[in-house]
Parts: structure tokens; C-alpha cells; sequence
């Protein structure tokens, strides 16, 4: 998800409360100030001596020219740039988020903020706000959560629904209540998932928990934020993952807990595209997939033929991060 960083390098105790108040992800600070802001809350720090050390981890640039661009994008891939651009030019940074330079956009309000985070339709992956108007922060760390990640979905037709025993699923109980449409992208494989639908429908036998997804076996992958994937086994309290809705609009929730039990199991396969996704999921009437419509459609009624949403991509994954390699799954 997108980075929200507050410059106070300009020591003032108001912006650093502030910062934390407004959900800031870390604040930037000269050397010798980390432990003053450790003292009024826990964020994290970018200075020399910070948990993210500038000019390191990450850099600062101002792209005045052509060149200022094109020496940031030789820049190393792993490292952040925090780029300032001459009379909030958009150009340089579109040519650079192109090329998947990791960029934190230096801005001066939440107007400014909007337009980067909306670049290209992608975004810059975060941004560094300069002020003193503790209002301006506030306004700010509202817009960018509310800024959310689009992942295209795809529909997939059901070939193959069996029972194959008992297993160990998962359930993953948020700090969010979701709603119609909402669940999070589970599957046998990374390149294929299924949008599993959270237990916000009412059912005449079991309370609706719309908190909660019952999203698969231990096994499974489960999408997480910065577009990557985690085992659902390995999931716990204070984690965060993709809560994602039947448009592909996604967002984070806090992992609460994570609910492990032996269950019967259900093997559900499906086609796009002549390629084939999996998932095994506990054989119940509240585990419900997506169907096109946005509308949720419980296990118990699906059907060889129905379709339903999915996600696919075609690169494999290796701790979770995608990488362009030959990986095949069965």
C-alpha cells in the first residue's frame, strides 16, 4: 500500500504527534532525532541513525532537467527516492513510475498528494509531506487511505467440485468488517486465485461474521499488500492482508487472529483461458465464491459450468514475491 512519510526535519513536537495521529507510516528527521520522536509514539524513523536510514535505504533528489531523470533511473531498484520535481511537474515522475522506480513523492498538501498517488493510474508508491499545517497532515493521512490498490480480476468457469477428506483450514478474522462483494484472493497456486467471499451474508443457522473470511486449507496462498502472497498457515495476529472487492478495488485490514481447525475438505477447479486454478476450502454452506454479478454463491450451490471471479497472473513467486522464473504447480 502506499507510504505516508511527514517531513520534520524542522523539529516541531505538534508535527510528530500529528504524524501519529494521522496514521503516518514514519517520519523523517535529522540525525540524533529518533529517539525524541520514539518518546511520543511508536513510528518508525528515516534519518542517518533511523530505523530507515536516509542516504541508504533511501535518497532524495530533485529532478530540475532531463538528466536529473534519467540518473534516477539508474538508481538502485531496492532503494527509495524521495524526488522533488521543479514546479510540481508530473512528466518526469510518470516517465519514472514506467519504469518501476520506487518513488516517494515530495509534496507541500494533500492536493499535490492526490495527483501523485494518481499518476498513471498506478501511482507513485508513496509520499513525503512538507508542512507545518497540522490540518494539512490530518487531510492528508485521510486521502491516502482511503487511496486504494486496483487488481484486475478475471471469471473463471467451475470444472471440478469434490470432496477429498478431512484437512487443516484456515479462517482469518480481521479488524475490519467487510461487506457484500468483499473477501480476499485464496488459491492452491499464486497464478490462480479465487475471491473468496467474508461471512457478511445472514444465514438462518450461523450469526454472520463479517470480520471473517474461512478462506482455505493451511497450504493456500492468500494475497497481501505490495503485491505479494503469504501461506495462510503462516498468517498471524498484527499481520496485514488484501481485503478485495468483486470491482478489484483493495484495500489492508489487520490480522486479529488467525483460526485454525480440522475440517472436511472441498477440491473447487476452474478454467480462464485454457489455464486451470485451484482451491481445497472446508465443504461448508458459509464458504461462498464471487460470482461476476458481485453477488456472493455458497459451495453448497455451485455448480460445474458456474462462473465466478479469479485473479491470474503469469510470473511464479519465491517468498511470496513474484519473479519472472519457470515455476510449475500441480
Amino acid at each position: 500500500m502506499k507510504k505516508y512519510w511527514i517531513d520534520a526535519r524542522k523539529w516541531d513536537k505538534k508535527i510528530v504527534t500529528t504524524a501519529i495521529e494521522s496514521g503516518a507510516d514514519a517520519v523523517l528527521v535529522e540525525k540524533g532525532y529518533s529517539k525524541k520522536v520514539k518518546e511520543l509514539g511508536l513510528i518508525k524513523t528515516i534519518s542517518e541513525d533511523g530505523d530507515i536510514k536516509f542516504n541508504k535505504d533511501v535518497i532524495a533528489m530533485e529532478i530540475k532537467s532531463k538528466k536529473d531523470e534519467l540518473d534516477a533511473a539508474k538508481i538502485d531498484k531496492t532503494k527509495s527516492i524521495i524526488l522533488k520535481t521543479r514546479d510540481w511537474s508530473i512528466i518526469p515522475l510518470e516517465n519514472l513510475i514506467a519504469q518501476s522506480v520506487d518513488i516517494i513523492a515530495n509534496v507541500e498538501s494533500a492536493k499535490e498528494a492526490k495527483v501523485a498517488l494518481e499518476i498513471l493510474e498506478k501511482g507513485v508508491n508513496g509520499i513525503l509531506l512538507s508542512t507545518t499545517n497540522l490540518n494539512e497532515i490530518k487531510k492528508t493521512g485521510r486521502l491516502v487511505k482511503e487511496i486504494q490498490e486496483q487488481i484486475s480480476l478475471v471469471k473463471a468457469k467451475i470444472t471440478k467440485i469434490d470432496p477429498v477428506g478431512s484437512g487443516d483450514r484456515v479462517c482469518i478474522d480481521t479488524c475490519t468488517n467487510m461487506e457484500e462483494g468483499q473477501g480476499m484472493l485464496v488459491g492452491n497456486s499464486s497464478s490462480g486465485m479465487f475471491l473468496i467471499h467474508s461471512e457478511s451474508v445472514e444465514n438462518p443457522y450461523v450469526a454472520a461474521r463479517p470480520f471473517r473470511v474461512n478462506a482455505g486449507a493451511v497450504h493456500a496462498y492468500v494475497r497481501v499488500s505490495d503485491n505479494k502472497t503469504r501461506y495462510l498457515s503462516e498468517i498471524e495476529t498484527g499481520d496485514k492482508v488484501l481485503v478485495v472487492d468483486s470491482k478489484g478495488n483493495a484495500q489492508e485490514a489487520i490480522v486479529g487472529r488467525n483460526k485454525t481447525e480440522r475440517r472436511p475438505m472441498m477440491l473447487v477447479e476452474a478454467v480462464l483461458d485454457d489455464k486451470k486454478i485451484s482451491l481445497i476450502l472446508q465443504n461448508a454452506e458459509t464458504i461462498r465464491f464471487v460470482k461476476p454479478s458481485g453477488k456472493p454463491i455458497s459451495l453448497v450451490n455451485l455448480k460445474i459450468g458456474d462462473e465466478v471471479i479469479a485473479y491470474t497472473e503469469n510470473a511464479g513467486r519465491h517468498f511470496g514475491m513474484k519473479i519472472d522464473e519457470t515455476i510449475k504447480e500441480k
